[in-house]
This record gives structure tokens, C-alpha cells and sequence, in this order.
């Protein structure tokens, strides 16, 4: 079976492909200081992620969202919902966890199918 790598690196790779699902990595912010904007600025990585491995949200399968604060929940909530498909939505867990910097509020990772 083909594996396919994007962005592969020394510690891991952007994003997996493998028998029509793409595995993306948890991805996190790269511009923002709100839970909104940061929201915003992964989702935007995930478009282009999924661009990149010739897929799109509407193929979402899964998504796991990790939070500092689950406080902030509905601000997080108020950008995912502008931003996924209604009808069509992915099976979606959220919980509150320390992230590895201290400048992150949020964290997602994404299964998709091709």
C-alpha cells in the first residue's frame, strides 16, 4: 500500500496519506492572540493542508479540537461554525489539555477522506 507524505520533516510529517484518508497532525496556531483568531488562523492551515492532499472540508471524517481553557469553548465555537458545512459536519471531540507552548490556546487534528 502507497503512503504519502506531506511536509514530511525529522519529527513528523503535516499531513499522511494512506488508503483514501488523509491524517493530518495536530496543527496549531501560527498567528493570533484570541481564541477566535487562532481558530481562524488553523483552520485556514487545514484548507490548505487538505488542498494540498487533493481533498477538502467536505471530506472531514473526524476532528479532535484541544482547548487551555474550555471556558472558551463557544468563542471557538462561534469561527468553527462560520467555517464547517452544515449537513455535513465530522464526528468531533473537544476537551481542555496544556499544549506544548504556552502561546497556544487551541489545537486540532483533522482526519480526512480523498
Amino acid at each position: 500500500m502507497t503512503i504519502t507524505r506531506i511536509d514530511a520533516g525529522e519529527r513528523m510529517s503535516e499531513a499522511v496519506i494512506h488508503q483514501g484518508t488523509v491524517y493530518l497532525s495536530g496543527m496549531v496556531p501560527e498567528h493570533g492572540t484570541t481564541v477566535a483568531e487562532q481558530t481562524k488562523d488553523v483552520l485556514a492551515q487545514i484548507d490548505a493542508l487538505l488542498a494540498q492532499a487533493g481533498t477538502d472540508k467536505s471530506r472531514l471524517l473526524k476532528v479532535n479540537i484541544w482547548l487551555t481553557d474550555i471556558g472558551t469553548i463557544d468563542e471557538m465555537n462561534s469561527v468553527w461554525d462560520a467555517w464547517v458545512q452544515p449537513g455535513i459536519t465530522p464526528a468531533r471531540a473537544t476537551v481542555e489539555a496544556k499544549l506544548a507552548s504556552p502561546d497556544w490556546k487551541i489545537e486540532v487534528m483533522v482526519q480526512a477522506a480523498l
